[in-house]
């Protein structure tokens, strides 16, 4: 059993934030130690949590769409890693879904991006994934929007990327940016990925 199978035995089985969540833990990861394309999204959404599917939605459907890929490589594991910030639903608040639980990240994330050696490209999809990857000092980071018109700072190996859900649909309008400039590289250097 590899570091990361064993790794994620111990998720699957994991309840730290148990008595903090709507449902009974469901922790969704995936991946394994050949993924090359890390995708570090928030939280599982209701449906992520019933399915035990991430991205397994409209949200998805833009990120695959974003990289270039149809479902079938997004869900390689050999290929891709998907491990959110945290990885159970947290349930639901006034205007969406909760943050992520940070005992995931506390517990799981340094040890995780430990096992998973052949990574080159991390696409931080969403204000929490930026924050801990990108700026894991500061109390306050900069915006989500002015750490993507810097993208080329993090370029080629870490590309930040707003949430695909449907409820930033004006932050895309504001924004062409991602859709004119960074969308044609981010597809091409996976494309790039996927032919080594």
């Amino acid at each position: 059993m590899s570091e990361l199978e064993r790794l994620f035995r111990q998720i699957r089985a994991c309840t730290l934030c148990a008595e903090h969540l709507p449902n009974p833990p469901n922790p969704v990861v995936r991946g394994s130690e050949n993924s090359r394309i890390l995708v570090v999204g928030q939280a599982p959404g209701r449906r992520v949590h019933e399915t035990g599917i991430p991205f397994n939605d409209p949200s998805g459907d833009r990120l695959r769409d974003w990289m270039g890929i149809d479902r079938s490589i997004f869900y390689d594991e050999s290929v891709i890693a998907l491990l959110p910030m945290g990885f159970c639903y947290p349930g639901t608040g006034k205007s969406g879904d909760l943050p992520p639980r940070p005992e995931c990240a506390q517990t799981w994330r340094a040890p995780l991006l430990k096992a998973l050696p052949n990574i080159e490209l991390t696409l931080l999809v969403g204000q929490y994934a930026i924050a801990w990857h990108l700026y894991p000092e500061r109390k306050r980071p900069p915006s989500l929007t002015e750490t993507v018109r810097h993208w080329r700072d993090y370029w080629p190996e870490t590309i930040p990327l707003p949430h695909p859900s449907p409820r930033n649909n004006l932050w895309l309008r504001r924004n062409p940016l991602l859709e004119e400039e960074l969308l044609p590289r981010v597809k091409k250097r996976v494309a790039g990925i996927l032919v080594n």
